[in-house]
C-alpha cells in the first residue's frame, strides 16, 4: 500500500468514529437531568411560561430529540456550534479565542518534557543501574505520582509569594497590553511584531505552568525512552556496531534512538493531543484563559452549547493526533502500512 492511500484510509477511518463521538454526546447531553433553560432565562422567569415557550423554541429544546440530533450534526459540519448561553457570542468564536493561550502552554510544554525527557531516557537506559538511573527513576516516579494542582500552588506560593522570583497567575504582567494579534500566540506575537518587552513578559509567565504540565509528560517520555535503550542495546546489531569501532554516542544516537522512535511517536502523540485539548486543573490554578478555563466555566454555567462545542473540539484534537502519529507510523517504517 502506497503511503497516500494509507493516509486516505486512516483519514476515512475517523470520520465514523467523529460522528460516534457525537452521538455519545448527544445521549449525555439528553441523560442529564439538569434544564438549560435556568441558565437561558434566569430563575426570575421560570414562572412566566410565555418566556419560557420562547427561550424552548429559540434554542429547540422543544423538538424531539431525533430532530435535535439531525441539526446538532448538521450544524456541526457546517462548523456552526451554537450560541453560548453565558457569553451569548457564537461557541466557535469563543473556542478560537481560548484555543491560542492553550496551544502556546501545550506546545511549551511539550518541548520542555522533550528536551529534557529524551536525554535523560537515554542515559539513563545506557548507564542502567547507576546513580544517574536510580535518581531518574526516583524524580519520574515524583512527578508522575503529584497531582498537577497541588504542585501548582506549591510552586506558585514558593516561587511567586514567598522568593518573588516568578510572575504570579496570568499570560503577561498586569497593565500590560497583548501584543498585535496575528497568531493568538503571545510570545509568536510579540517576536513577529518586535514587541521584546511582551515576549519576555509572555515567556516569562509560560515557564511555571508549562514546567508543571510537562513535568508529568517527560516522567513518561523519560521512562519509555529508558526502557526502549536498554532493550534496543541487547540487539547484535548493537554488538556488529561496536565491532566496527563506531564510538559508542554514534551507536546510541546514530542506531538504538533510531529504532526507539515509533513507541516514542506514540508517547508523544498522546501526550500532545492531551496538552492541547486543555489542563483543566492546571489553566484554573494559573489562570491561563485556555480551553480548560472555558469548559470549566461553561459547566459551571450548564452552557451546554459551549460544553458540546469544547468537547468535539477536544474529540477532533485527538483524532487529528492520532492521524498524524499513525502517518509517521507509516514514514518511520513502511512496514506498518504494508501490514494494514
Amino acid at each position: 500500500m502506497g503511503l497516500s492511500q494509507y493516509i486516505l484510509r486512516r483519514m476515512l477511518l475517523s470520520v465514523p468514529m467523529l460522528f460516534g463521538i457525537t452521538l455519545v454526546m448527544f445521549g449525555m447531553y439528553n441523560l442529564t437531568r439538569v434544564d438549560p433553560i435556568v441558565m437561558i432565562v434566569g430563575e426570575r422567569q421560570l414562572n412566566n411560561p410565555e418566556i419560557v415557550e420562547a427561550a424552548r423554541e429559540r434554542w429547540g429544546l422543544n423538538r424531539p430529540p431525533w430532530e435535535q440530533y439531525i441539526t446538532y450534526v448538521t450544524n456541526y459540519v457546517r462548523g456552526d456550534f451554537g450560541l453560548s448561553f453565558l457569553t451569548r457570542r457564537p461557541v466557535v468564536d469563543d473556542l478560537m479565542l481560548y484555543l491560542p493561550a492553550t496551544i502556546e502552554l501545550g506546545m511549551m510544554s511539550l518541548l520542555f518534557a522533550v528536551a529534557a525527557g529524551i536525554p535523560a531516557g537515554v542515559l539513563a537506559g545506557v548507564r542502567k543501574g547507576s546513580l544517574f538511573d536510580k535518581a531518574a527513576w526516583v524524580v519520574s516516579l515524583f512527578n508522575a505520582s503529584l497531582p498537577p494542582f497541588w504542585t501548582g500552588l506549591i510552586v506558585l506560593f514558593i516561587f511567586y509569594y514567598y522568593l518573588e522570583l516568578m510572575p504570579g497567575p496570568g499570560r503577561l504582567d498586569p497593565r500590560m497590553d497583548a501584543p498585535i494579534t496575528i497568531t493568538g500566540l503571545y510570545t509568536i506575537d510579540a517576536l513577529l511584531t518586535g514587541n521584546w518587552t511582551a515576549f519576555w513578559s509572555a515567556l516569562h509567565h509560560l515557564m511555571l505552568p508549562a514546567f508543571i504540565l510537562g513535568s508529568f509528560t517527560l516522567a513518561i517520555v523519560m521512562r519509555v525512552t529508558r526502557a526502549a535503550i536498554i532493550d534496543e542495546m541487547r540487539n547484535d546489531y548493537i554488538r556488529t556496531a561496536r565491532s566496527k569501532g563506531m564510538t559508542e554516542r554514534r551507536v546510541v544516537i546514530g542506531h538504538a534512538l533510531r529504532n526507539v522512535m515509533i513507541p516514542l511517536v506514540t508517547i508523544l502523540g498522546l501526550a500532545l493531543a492531551g496538552l492541547l485539548s486543555g489542563a483543566v486543573m492546571t489553566e484554573t490554578v494559573f489562570d491561563w484563559p485556555g480551553i480548560g478555563t472555558y469548559l470549566v466555566k461553561a459547566a459551571s454555567a450548564l452552557d451546554y452549547p459551549a460544553i458540546q462545542g469544547g468537547t468535539l473540539l477536544i474529540a477532533v484534537i485527538y483524532i487529528i493526533t492520532n492521524l498524524a502519529v499513525d502517518v509517521l507510523y507509516g514514514v518511520i517504517d513502511p512496514r506498518v502500512r504494508h501490514e494494514r
